[in-house]
């Protein structure tokens, strides 16, 4: 035996004895590989539980059995309520009034769709959609898919962190520069949680999106909708020129968001280990309410996102608001002083959540497609660092945070068609493959984004 067939097995071992050791409960790594302290009791009593309901041994009720298997969709939801959402949203409520209420319920839709695929990668075989990139592409193409992808996290971050800091600066006074810094502590601080397992870093992230939900509650109360408009145009799609368009195209961006598509499949692709093809499918049922759920809240809050700006500023002839700072200082006068501060603490919680949640994206694209370990601190960076020189350049936050949106649909192409190739391939998905009426559906989901993508480019190319 030579010495690089030593090598290959040495490493081999070393592999397969990681594998069981992640099988069998014993693993101390974390999502993405990192070494954890240890493996805490509340992760290990999740698992236990799951497995319990898989098996039929549960006495809980409804609510306890699907317990065990709900964070992973939530975790990813947040990327669909994050900044980005509240500028392309306000901007679109604020000019086109109630129009562009459809764009919002088909593209989640759209979301729950995909989100779902995303997860039965993960639970079915056990790798993450950039790991299959790298595995089943030419080397040339996973290359080209990673840089796509780096530009989109890159794109994500830089909207949660302006988000997150013209949350500080409107709550506290806070320059935006030091307000960026102060995003980035509390992000890193975040993402330590991930080392005391899954449990705490999912418990952080749904008091978030709790925070984030009970604000826009208390906005649609305050604002008082016309629910007569709200329903007609949530239902009969309508737009008024390529101005909409790009706005409607920037909330596809912002609602169906490439990097947490990424980032679903390696949140299930580790969490809950099973086996056999029974368990596997009542697994990957659980895991669809899980989404459902998320998917659902996160449909609701970008609704009433854009409900607020069409009923206080369409409606009140302020079409011109559509920066986070306008909003702000307007709803005061409008709907009162708790209107105006509900909206900077909503926008703070989805800064701060969101940036974190845009970080570890970065790190399972990073790891993903060039398979090597590289140390979290660095990878951390190499997103955050961008969205930090934007801040303190002194760019629009606003306008920077559409056009940030905007950008992410043109990343979609690069995401959703190859989540379509394979969970279509029964050698890879084995008993969890697409149906064919899923694959289809899936198809024309990604027929239509790229339709719209080539028309924004015409339409930029034109000078429309």
């Amino acid at each position: 035996m030579n010495q690089n067939q030593r090598s290959v097995r040495r490493y081999g071992k070393h592999t397969v004895g990681t594998g069981h050791e992640v099988l069998n409960g014993r693993g101390k790594r974390g999502l993405f590989g990192r070494r954890q302290h240890s493996v805490r009791r509340h992760d290990k009593d999740t698992v236990g539980a799951a497995h319990e309901v898989l098996n039929g041994r549960s006495k809980k009720g409804l609510m306890g059995r699907l317990l065990p298997f709900m964070g992973p969709a939530i975790i990813a939801s947040i990327a669909y309520v994050d900044p980005g959402n509240f500028a392309t949203n306000i901007q679109g409520g604020a000019q086109f009034g109630y129009l562009l209420l459809w764009v919002i319920v088909v593209s989640n839709l759209m979301a729950i769709l995909i989100q779902s695929m995303a997860a039965k990668l993960g639970i079915a075989t056990g790798k993450n959609l950039a790991e299959h990139c790298r595995d089943q592409f030419p080397r040339w193409l996973s290359l080209f898919m990673w840089v796509v992808m780096e530009i989109v996290v890159i794109a994500t971050d830089l909207a949660e962190f302006i988000g997150a800091a013209v949350g500080f600066n409107l709550l506290f006074g806070v320059p935006l520069w030091l307000a960026g810094i102060i995003t980035a502590v509390v992000t890193f601080l975040i993402l330590g949680l991930e080392r005391y397992g899954f449990r705490p870093l999912e418990a952080v992230i749904t008091a978030f999106v709790s925070v984030i939900s009970i604000c826009y509650l208390i906005e649609t109360i305050l604002d008082r909708p016309d629910f007569s408009q709200v329903i007609h145009y949530s239902l009969i799609p309508h737009l008024a020129g390529s101005h909409s368009v790009y706005l409607a195209a920037a909330i596809l961006g912002a609602t169906l968001m490439p990097h947490a598509i990424y980032l679903h499949s390696a949140l299930t692709q580790n969490r809950i280990v099973v086996k056999e093809p029974g368990l596997l499918k009542r697994l990957f049922r659980f895991e669809v309410m899980d989404v459902l759920i998320a998917m659902g809240i996160a449909s609701l809050v970008n609704m009433a996102m854009l409900i607020m700006a069409a009923s206080t500023f369409y409606n009140s002839g302020l079409h011109e608001v559509g920066s986070l700072q306008q909003a702000y200082l307007t709803l005061q006068p409008l709907l009162g002083p708790l209107a105006g501060g509900v909206f900077a603490f909503s926008l703070l919680a989805s800064g701060l959540s969101s940036a974190s949640v845009g970080t570890m994206s970065g790190q399972v694209v990073m790891q993903g497609f060039l398979k090597r370990e590289i140390p979290a601190w660095i990878q951390r960076l190499i997103t955050i660092i961008p969205a930090l020189l934007v801040i303190w350049i002194g760019l629009d936050p606003t306008q920077t945070l559409v056009l940030s949106q905007a950008l992410l649909s043109f990343g979609l192409p690069f995401t959703i068609i190859p989540l379509i190739l394979f969970t279509s391939r029964r050698d890879l998905m084995g008993g969890l493959v697409n149906r064919r009426f899923t694959t289809w559906l899936a198809v024309l989901v990604a027929g239509l984004i790229l339709i719209l993508n080539f028309y924004l480019i015409l339409q930029t190319v034109l000078g429309g």
